[in-house]
């Protein structure tokens, strides 16, 4: 057998660094997941373009067939803002975090001092009304945004978030993913409250 013939035959040797990759990629990403759990930052405060600036003017129509005390309920007005606090919710029938603080949106909306009103996202009418009938209806006005365009004015990463509007139109704080009893107590009542004594 030739020299040539038995290198063709011998299994070529890997170099080092292609056998150990997939386990240096596994060890950056864990040491970077362990870096963000240990610094106790809150992921679903993001930083939006929008804040300190106007709500968006995207006026959207009203879900379909939905009725509140036996009156539909209308549509997004954006100029309705301009006066009150207003807490602009967007969530979808088919979003199980949606659902999970749905019941502390109860009882937010027996604040009276602020207006809660939804953005229904990429939700057909007839499923955002049966969500709202099963497990209650917090707000005064809901805008049915079909297509999603509208929250993409509003810069919305996914549902639910939750945008705090102050009496001059700007929004004044944002809150990405499902509120929780203590992010409503530490985060958002701090924040109406402020918004509440300001202009």
């Amino acid at each position: 057998m030739s020299e040539d013939v038995q290198r063709q035959s011998m299994p070529r040797k890997r170099n080092p660094i292609f056998v150990f990759l997939p386990l240096i990629l596994f060890i950056i990403l864990a040491a970077i997941f362990a870096l963000q759990l240990a610094s106790g930052r809150d992921e679903s405060v993001i930083p939006s373009a929008l804040l300190g600036k106007p709500a968006p003017n995207v006026s959207l129509p009203a879900v379909a067939g939905l009725m509140k005390d036996g009156q539909a309920v209308p549509g997004l007005d954006p100029s309705k803002f301009k006066g009150q606090v207003t807490l602009v919710n967007i969530f979808g029938s088919w979003c199980l975090p949606c659902r999970q603080e749905h019941p502390l949106l109860m009882k937010l909306a027996q604040d009276k001092r602020i207006v809660l009103t939804g953005l229904n996202y990429k939700d057909k009418p007839e499923n955002a009304v049966g969500f709202l009938e099963d497990l209650g209806n917090p707000y005064g006005a809901i805008g049915a945004d079909l297509n999603g365009r509208a929250a993409i004015e509003w810069g919305v990463y996914g549902v639910p978030e939750t945008f705090l509007i102050g009496r001059d139109g700007i929004i004044a704080y944002k809150h990405v993913g499902p509120f929780s009893e203590e992010t409503i107590r530490t985060d958002l009542m701090p924040a109406i409250e402020a918004a509440l004594k300001s202009n």
